[in-house]
């Protein structure tokens, strides 16, 4: 069952920028409006949108722990609500005190065209379960956090909170509560964490399913479309159905970074979901991490921590925005925006490229005509007279590659990523973790 039109809250792959790749648990608004214009000014006419704030948002110390090498602390005090609702950190988020949460920050970035998102773990603070502080209840009766918890369900690598135990009575009005209060912040997208592959722990026999049909339930109540994102993966197939009928995105993959082991396992995780993409349901890749990252994992405030260069070079960088978007991914930039440079931002910038992620129809990966180590790629245009051909040499080794498969007088094949038009045929060499991109137009043979 269906509890909000998926299709109007994602009709295509979302494209945006998230906190995460580059300041870890320590994003503050100064930054994050940094971002934002930055988007504004330079990306939303290619399409770039939503702005994310990811974890650990409500954490007043985030920074200061960072420098003592701790991520995550078990007990953790950040700020809450009365209802036992996570608030933003006043003294990284200025403009949420006295009460106004992220609504000040939304309306800004809101004023630029742009959408807003935050990162959430699923459950419930669990100093608030052990301190018995209220939830809000639809008729006002006095329940307290720990009569929804699960003592039991804990997240591995953040211990902040307590599942939500779906069985208990009020269980549902916790999370209505909390997506009320997203509504009323006006918050467009919610990525909701420890949630998506939770079912695979052996020694967490606790399912998450219940959770995500709850906080589905609960954007469908709250009056206000958002995109509703799982992580971290990797998602299990088996539970393809249950993410489509409950979410919008979806992560194939744990954390994804700047390693090409990972990027060109890629490929075969895309493989097993490339059926299950499209109609407001768009299995994940993860964010892309290019130009600088890391500066949240070093010591916050020395001058000298700028964190790292990303160690993909500029073509694996360019083979990776290639598969997401044929692949039709969400694109999530991971990044420090106003740091990027001018060849980063051409990639990201490659309408041609850009306009693969936005096609209606489902991609598939073949290797016709090649030999085992290109990886083809192929998409039908929406103008039913073109389609998309991508080939990625995942070997270490050059690869010899033509393309001859059209026939009529008009015929064309485009480089999407040279901005140029080649003719009837092609003929190129592929070296070593690259990839090339073309639109082939078909006309018809000659009479």
């Amino acid at each position: 069952m269906n509890f909000y039109d998926k299709n109007e809250a994602a009709p295509f792959p979302p494209m945006g920028w998230n906190s995460y790749d580059y300041y870890n648990t320590t994003v503050n608004e100064e930054q994050i409006i940094a971002n934002a214009d930055f988007m504004a000014k330079n990306l939303k006419k290619h399409g770039w949108e939503y702005v994310v704030i990811d974890i650990q948002w409500s954490d007043p110390d985030a920074g200061l722990r960072n420098n003592e090498n701790l991520q995550y602390i078990p007990f953790s005090q950040f700020c809450i609500d009365e209802y036992s609702r996570q608030i933003p950190a006043p003294n990284r988020f200025p403009s949420s005190a006295n009460g106004n949460g992220f609504k000040k920050l939304s309306d800004y970035i809101h004023s630029l065209g742009l959408k807003f998102g935050i990162h959430i773990m699923r459950g419930i603070p669990r100093f608030a379960a052990h301190n018995h502080m209220p939830i809000k209840t639809h008729d006002g009766t006095k329940i307290t956090a720990d009569m929804i918890a699960n003592p039991y369900s804990i997240s591995r690598w953040n211990p902040d909170m307590y599942g939500v135990d779906a069985s208990r009575k009020y269980a549902q009005d916790y999370y209505d509560s909390i997506f009320e209060l997203y509504a009323e912040w006006g918050v467009d997208f919610v990525k909701v964490d420890d949630i998506c592959n939770t079912n695979m722990y052996p020694s967490n026999p606790y399912s998450a399913e219940k959770e995500i049909e709850m906080i589905a339930k609960a954007i469908s109540k709250c009056g206000r479309n958002m995109v509703l994102s799982l992580s971290p993966g990797p998602a299990v197939i088996e539970k393809a159905h249950h993410y489509k009928n409950y979410a919008n995105m979806w992560r194939i993959t744990d954390d994804f970074w700047d390693d090409w082991k990972l990027l060109k396992a890629m490929f075969e995780r895309c493989e097993v979901w490339q059926s299950h993409v499209g109609d407001g349901n768009w299995p994940d890749c993860d964010m892309l991490p290019i130009n600088v990252l890391g500066y949240g994992w070093g010591k916050i405030g020395d001058k000298n921590n700028k964190g790292w260069k990303s160690k993909f070079s500029l073509e694996e960088t360019r083979t990776m925005i290639t598969l997401w978007s044929i692949f039709r991914s969400p694109l999530m930039l991971g990044t420090d925006l106003p740091q990027i440079d001018d060849k980063n931002l051409e990639l990201i910038t490659n309408d041609e490229i850009l306009a693969m992620n936005k096609l209606p129809t489902q991609a598939m990966q073949t290797s016709a005509s090649c030999n085992e180590d290109v990886v083809v790629w192929v998409n039908e245009a929406e103008d039913d007279l073109s389609y998309y051909e991508c080939y990625f040499n995942l070997s270490e080794k050059d690869q010899t590659i033509k393309i001859n498969q059209t026939v009529g007088k008009d015929d064309n094949i485009r480089d999407l990523w040279e901005h140029k038009d080649l003719g009837k045929s092609a003929t190129f060499v592929l070296k070593p973790h690259c990839c090339k991109a073309f639109k082939c137009t078909v006309t018809g043979q000659d009479l």
